[in-house]
């Protein structure tokens, strides 16, 4: 009985676990859309039927077994149950291969099913793209189409205004001279205007220029004055000072001048005329006021600033007064020119002289003397007497320029020897021997 009830038992179990393939069979059937979801009760499946197949090996084994030692008496009956068995064993084989061939079945529906699935989507890619290239060479031959179409009718329009650019490029140029006429004219006209208004200015600003000039030399001559009176030699320092004021005097003078000349132009000549005083002109003054009290003035020729030799001031003594004005002018105690520094000859062709630069210690102050003599008998009082410095260079002014010189100790050629012919230094010298 026992035998019985294990065989329904496992007939149970087996329909059972078929009954529950079929249901698994069936709602993988219904969500076969997803491949993962396959594989699970496929997995599930076959660990079922190795439990099923070892439960069944393991039961039989154990009923063999009772049956075997229960009934371990008579040969007759130990026949019946090994075949039940047997049956047994055998239905449950056929049972799992049914199982397994169903599982197959099924797993070879689904692999079919996702083989029909898969090349849908590629032919649907493959559809698209080809709508795509479709839409572009469609978009492509539009574009193609509507640029052909305006270059045609920019074709058209360009060789269509060729006159119309023509009479537009000749109104330009008219337009433009039309223009640049206006503009000269404007420009001429305020040009004009400018003129006529800068002429008044001009005028104004040359006779402001001229009046502070005027005022500038009057105040610095009355300041030289007053100071040559009080002291009548007050040193380096103030003849320094005036000199520096009478250069920054002349230098802005010259600054003026050069604005009023870039400005018009006009007003140039007013600031040539006006010519700033000398820093050394007090001191001729002075000398000449002195001499006129004790010699008169007609013992000088004239008298002037020396403005190429330093502003220094100069007197030019008539021939026949010449060694007494020197005389006079060394021991005058006003004056004291004590020294002769220098005296030298100059042939100017209608005449020579003689130049004389002295010196006084006493006031610091200095002179030049100058005389003019005949060239064709250049003969003049020696200042040997007066000052010893004038020994030599009257016997060089003799051996070169000719030049005699009366009351001279040892009157002599001191470069050529006295054998030489002629005076190097005359405008009309000419060598007697050439090679020489």
């Amino acid at each position: 009985m026992s035998g019985e009830k294990d065989l329904e038992q496992l007939k149970k179990e087996a329909a059972a676990k078929a009954k529950a393939a079929a249901l698994a069979k069936m709602k993988a059937k219904e969500q076969g859309e997803t491949k993962e979801e396959a594989p699970a009760p496929t997995e599930d499946i076959d660990i079922a039927k190795q439990k099923a197949a070892a439960a069944a090996k393991a039961k039989a084994a154990a009923l063999a077994k009772m049956k075997a030692k229960e009934q371990g008496e008579t040969k007759e009956e130990a026949p019946a149950p090994t075949e039940d068995i047997d049956i047994a064993k055998q239905k449950a084989a056929a049972a799992a291969k049914a199982k397994a061939a169903a599982l197959a079945k099924m797993k070879a529906k689904e692999q079919g099913e996702t083989k029909e699935e898969a090349p849908a989507p590629t032919e649907d890619i493959d559809i698209a793209k080809q709508k795509a290239a479709a839409a572009a060479k469609a978009k492509a031959a539009a574009l193609a189409k509507m640029k052909a179409k305006e270059q045609g009718e920019s074709q058209e329009e360009a060789s269509a205004p060729a006159e119309d650019l023509d009479l537009a490029k000749q109104k330009a140029a008219a337009a433009a001279k039309a223009k640049a006429a206006a503009a000269a004219a404007a420009k001429a006209k305020a040009a004009a205007l400018a003129k006529s208004e800068g002429g008044a200015g001009d005028d104004e600003k040359a006779k402001a220029i001229a009046a502070a000039k005027a005022k500038a030399a009057a105040a610095a001559k009355a300041k030289v004055a007053a100071a040559a009176k009080a002291g009548g030699g007050a040193g380096d320092d103030e003849k320094a000072k005036a000199i520096a004021a009478a250069k920054a005097k002349a230098k802005a003078a010259a600054a003026v001048a050069a604005k009023a000349k870039a400005a018009g132009g006009k007003t140039a000549a007013a600031p040539a005329e006006e010519k700033q005083p000398s820093p050394n002109q007090p001191y001729l003054d002075k000398y000449v006021k002195v001499i006129g009290e004790h010699l008169g003035q007609e013992v000088l020729e004239d008298s002037y600033i020396n403005s190429l030799s330093k502003d220094v001031p100069t007197l030019v003594a008539k021939k026949d007064s010449y060694y007494k004005l020197a005389q006079f002018l060394k021991y005058n105690e006003q004056l004291g020119f004590d020294y002769l520094s220098e005296i030298h000859g100059t042939d100017f062709e209608t005449h020579m002289e003689v130049y004389a630069h002295l010196y006084s210690y006493k006031n610091r102050q200095s002179v030049a003397l100058k005389v003019k003599i005949d060239r064709d008998h250049p003969t003049i009082e020696s200042l040997v007497p007066l000052w010893a410095g004038a020994n030599w260079p009257e016997c060089e002014a003799y051996d070169l320029l000719g030049i005699r010189f009366t009351g001279h100790p040892n009157l002599h050629r001191i470069m050529l020897g006295e054998d030489w012919i002629g005076h190097p230094l005359r405008k009309d010298y000419e060598p007697y021997d050439v090679e020489v």
